[in-house]
């Protein structure tokens, strides 16, 4: 397999797992941006959708989930099953994003 496989599902249709290899996590701490927060704080005066949180949010989980696939590269697996997103408050300013899931190694059915 050239590419690590990621479901939030316990297992894939078309492959039966072959090895668990144990869990597997990334995550990333991130501050809050004064500007980003001003500009935030004028917005829900009006109601509605913050991009400059819901960007900072999906940035936060891409950047989790690209260090999840790094450590399960690492301990060699062809699959991540079971993914989860979790999120913390570290702090009055910070928030930490956790991605993590079972490393497993796959054979074809």
């Amino acid at each position: 397999m050239d590419k690590i496989l990621i479901t939030t599902q316990d297992n894939f249709s078309e492959f039966q797992i072959e090895k668990t290899l144990g869990l597997v996590r990334g995550n990333t701490v991130r501050t809050r941006n004064f500007a980003r927060n001003f500009i935030a704080s004028l917005r829900t005066i009006i109601g509605g959708e913050v991009p400059e949180y819901t960007k900072a949010a999906n940035d936060a989980r891409d950047q989790a989930l690209e260090r999840m696939i790094q450590h399960a590269t690492e301990v060699g697996a062809d699959a991540i099953v079971g993914v989860r997103f979790i999120t913390s408050e570290i702090g009055q300013t910070c928030a930490e994003i956790l991605a993590y899931g079972t490393a497993v190694k796959l054979r074809k059915l």
